[in-house]
């Protein structure tokens, strides 16, 4: 069973850039989706980005144009650059790796950024 942790939340003023990763520990190669999730307090978890093992993404409107969601096959991680943050973006961020026999979540990772 493949595990994901996730990095690299914290405190960011607004209008600033943060980097989640999100590491397996297995190999992502053959993983046909992982995706970031974020939950706000008292609000249900929501999706924000994902990325095929083709190489394709999707994203939540809100996060259009700001997030970028990669993955780096050979470090067994996926990333999600995040440009521009805003209030409304202040939550815990999960990653989740989905394929057979695999549906994974990590504990989180908080970013806050302030009004």
């Amino acid at each position: 069973q493949v595990q994901v942790v996730e990095s690299g939340g914290g405190l960011v003023q607004n209008g600033g850039s943060l980097r989640l990763s999100c590491a397996a520990s297995g190999t992502i190669f053959r993983i046909p989706v992982i995706g970031w999730y974020r939950q706000a307090p008292g609000k249900q978890r929501e999706f924000v980005a994902r990325i095929f093992s083709s190489g394709s993404t999707n994203y939540a409107d809100s996060v259009k144009g700001r997030f970028t969601i990669s993955r780096d096959n050979a470090k067994n991680t996926v990333y999600l650059q995040m440009n521009n943050l805003k209030p409304e973006d202040t939550a815990v961020y999960y990653c989740n790796a989905v394929g057979p026999g695999v549906d994974s979540w990590g504990q989180g990772t908080q970013v806050t950024v302030p009004s």
